[in-house]
């Protein structure tokens, strides 16, 4: 296994300090009850042209520096209650690594877990109280390739949002004019309530079990291929490339669970719903909402039946939101994260739950020496995960797929599974 050395470990500075009156960010409702993790994305680069070589590192620091200086909140101290973020201008963490092997022996890794390595240990998905809420790693293999790693608090950023900085961080580091335009009034949208319950976030699980995470990728070609399938034989029009693809890995997990326990087990299965619009587009924090779809029955499992349950599902969230006051939001994602969690508890269904990071442009980062070969993640630290990525022609998908090492086995053979997707590396097991 890789092992990594730390060369340096700094503080970057914001280029300009953080005026008086943007001191106190306040939390939105939404970001109070989220996740309070770090989320860790990663972005690998084999081949650096001979003259970025040397200022790799020069670089990223001093875009850095500018970029957050319109991204504040990210170089303070969050409080203890999550309520506001004090923009103190700390700074960002910011770590230097030596990896002693070639980057091929991570990327051509059928499981994702060894990509831990390019992340800080023991930060992704742990607590972003006592840390500052984004650590960047530029990783440095022996083969003279990079990683550029950033795990941000989730309790400041949504997934949207966090593309939206590394974005702006790469336009940065290519032209250091570039001027960012995010706005950080969530709270404005979704006030915290001057009476609640401020020990209230939305549910999280505690694994008992190792997991493990393998990439999958569906092409174009076999996207059309399976939403052929689903128009059809339904009534379902225009579904989306993740809406097909959820319910195929969603189908193959049932298959694997009947496989274990000879029986239909009912599901649950959750997407996030980004809020932007009717929130603006540039505005930062966490704006999402949770979709839930449940199946009873084998039929409602079939890929027609479940696209168009998922999409009914949207209609009627996307129906009730647009009828609800922007400060009522929160509690209702509080609420459907409870009926969740509840569920969970009883283990009455199986429990998918799903993520999207596509059309964000992060499939397509570059920092000035070129786009990456790979984007990922972290091994999520819950079980039946799905995170969905564009694959790097921006055409066709990758999802990340988390599962216990058990079920992984029994997973990764599924035949239905295989005929519309690959896996990004191939097991040589």
């Amino acid at each position: 296994m890789a092992s990594s050395t730390i060369i340096s470990r700094k503080m970057i500075k914001l280029l300009s300090p953080t005026p008086p009156s943007l001191r106190c960010h306040k939390l939105s409702f939404m970001d109070h009850i989220n996740f309070h993790l770090h989320s860790p994305y990663a972005f690998f680069y084999p081949k650096i042209p001979q003259n970025y070589s040397s200022k790799i590192s020069q670089i990223l620091e001093n875009s850095l520096s500018k970029v957050l200086s319109f991204y504040y909140p990210l170089a303070g101290k969050i409080n203890n209650n999550y309520t506001y973020v004090d923009c103190n201008d700390t700074g960002a963490e910011y770590l230097n690594v030596r990896i002693d092997c070639p980057m091929s022996q991570i990327i051509n890794d059928p499981y994702n877990d060894v990509v831990g390595v390019v992340f800080p240990q023991d930060l992704p998905w742990s607590s972003s109280l006592n840390r500052s809420p984004l650590v960047v790693q530029l990783s440095h293999f022996d083969c003279g390739g990079i990683a550029v790693s950033a795990c941000t608090s989730h309790t400041i950023f949504d997934g949207y949002s966090l593309s939206k900085f590394i974005n702006d961080w790469a336009s940065t580091a290519r032209n250091m004019d570039f001027k960012p335009s995010p706005q950080f009034n969530a709270s404005t949208f979704f006030p915290l309530p001057s009476e609640t319950n401020l020990s209230s976030t939305l549910p999280t699980t505690h694994p008992s079990q190792r997991h493990v995470s393998r990439m999958y990728n569906f092409s174009s070609s076999n996207l059309t291929r399976l939403k052929d399938i689903v128009t059809k034989e339904s009534h379902v029009k225009n579904p989306t490339r993740v809406e097909v693809a959820s319910a195929l890995v969603h189908k193959c997990g049932v298959t694997m669970s009947m496989e274990k326990s000879g029986m239909f087990k009912p599901t649950l299965m959750s997407h996030a719903m980004n809020l932007r619009p009717p929130i603006p587009l540039n505005t930062m924090g966490n704006a999402t909402c949770i979709i839930l779809t449940t199946t009873m029955t084998e039929d409602e499992v079939k890929l027609p039946n479940f696209v168009a349950k998922l999409q009914k599902d949207k209609q009627q969230l996307r129906d009730k939101l647009k009828d609800m006051k922007k400060d009522m939001m929160p509690l209702y994602t509080l609420e459907l994260g409870k009926n969740a969690m509840n569920i969970i508890e009883k283990d009455t269904h199986d429990v998918y739950l799903c993520s999207g990071m596509t059309n964000t442009g992060l499939h397509k980062i570059d920092f000035g020496w070129g786009e990456p070969v790979r984007v990922t993640l972290a091994t999520h630290p819950n079980k039946n995960n799905f995170i969905f990525m564009d694959e790097q022609s921006g055409d066709g998908l990758n999802v990340l797929i988390t599962l216990t090492k058990d079920d992984m086995l029994k997973f990764q053979s599924n035949k239905e599974l295989l005929e519309f997707a690959s896996p990004v590396v191939e097991s040589t097991k």
